[in-house]
């Protein structure tokens, strides 16, 4: 019997879907329709590539370095664990929140995910993000692949050296943003994560899916 449980923890693309400041926003128009004489609906997308759930590249803050069309799949799926955390006094998760052991892949569950459940359409600069301590700690403890739920993995009043970004792409840890880890609770999943297959993009858009249980 199988015993699989599916969680699709991507957002979804909707013209309501909050979107970081200074990205471009999303739309979705018919370039042909059945109901004007057209044989089909087609659809014309517009979206930046750091739209909703995303993956980033290295060439993301690295000029000259890999898009998201290189990133191995052996990193995008596989074992992986959900960490719920409170961020510190500062507002970002500090390294503490890292367990010793993980499977490689770590993905962080805060409140920013009642955001998503509670379906926001604002944008909020308040949101918990990954504090510069932890982003070294992840290094150093061989994380390949982090994942958060709002749309940076970095705080918005970031430094302008972005140190985040630059510790966890720098050291080739994919970094994956914008997840809905509302309706997941802590533990061992199996992940998939598939980015659009994008020539030399700094990010593309994912789907991402968390699978539990066992099936036998």
């Amino acid at each position: 019997m199988n015993q699989l449980a599916l969680h699709d923890v991507s957002l979804k693309l909707t013209a309501a879907l909050p979107i970081y400041p200074g990205n471009p926003g999303y739309t979705r128009a018919l370039a042909s329709s059945i109901a004007h004489g057209a044989p089909a609906n087609v659809s014309l997308l517009s979206l930046g590539a750091h739209t909703g759930t995303h993956v980033d590249a290295p060439v993301h803050f690295y000029d000259g370095q890999g898009g998201v069309e290189t990133l191995a799949l052996e990193t995008l799926l596989g074992s992986c664990l959900v960490v719920e955390a409170e961020p510190g006094p500062d507002g970002t998760l500090g390294p503490s929140v890292l367990p010793q052991r993980h499977p490689g892949r770590v993905l962080f569950k805060t409140r920013n995910s009642l955001r998503w459940a509670a379906g926001e359409n604002q944008f909020d600069p308040a949101f918990v993000a990954l504090g510069v301590d932890l982003a070294q700690r992840i290094v150093e403890a061989g994380v390949k692949l982090v994942g958060v739920d709002y749309l940076s993995v970095a705080p918005f009043d970031a430094p302008a050296s972005h140190p985040v970004h630059h510790l966890l792409l720098g050291h080739g840890v994919v970094v994956v943003e914008g997840l809905d880890l509302s309706e997941v609770s802590p533990g061992c999943y199996e992940l998939i994560c598939l980015p659009i297959r994008v020539s030399g993009s700094d990010g593309g858009p994912a789907r991402v899916v968390l699978r539990s249980g066992e099936e036998k």
